[in-house]
């Protein structure tokens, strides 16, 4: 009996984390338990959709299966995609031009966007612009 291969990924946004496992299959992608088209919102279907599309025939030979958690729905989606786009190019092989056809059409397909909302102060609400003071 052949070993299937099983590919694990992971891709972050903010503060939300997706895990991506991707196996031979016929092309079905699970979100936290539910089918890729009917995930809401449609904004954020699409986007999770971006990699498959790029990937074309090779996206409806594997199956994958996304958990993400935390963060909001856009930054849910987006490292919903990145891990998506990086099982698929570890899935392709180092021989397949998948990987520069992720970068030339958007390079956060594969890297990671580290930003963070920056944290507040203490005694002060905010993250950043202080209270003025009337006096000196």
């Amino acid at each position: 009996m052949a070993k299937t291969k099983v590919i694990q990924t992971t891709g972050t946004r903010k503060r939300s984390v997706a895990r991506a496992t991707l196996v031979a299959g016929k092309g079905k992608v699970m979100v936290n338990d539910r089918l890729l088209e009917a995930y809401e919102p449609e904004l954020a279907r699409l986007r999770m959709q971006e990699p498959l599309i790029l990937a074309g025939e090779m996206a409806k030979e594997v199956n994958i299966k996304v958990n993400v958690f935390g963060g909001g729905i856009q930054s849910s989606a987006d490292a919903s995609r990145l891990a998506i786009a990086k099982a698929l190019v570890q899935h392709a092989g180092k021989t397949s031009k998948l990987k520069e056809e992720f970068l030339a059409y958007d390079r956060q397909l594969l890297v990671a966007d580290v930003r963070f909302k920056e944290p507040c102060k203490p005694n002060v609400s905010k993250a950043r612009k202080k209270r003025q003071k009337s006096y000196r």
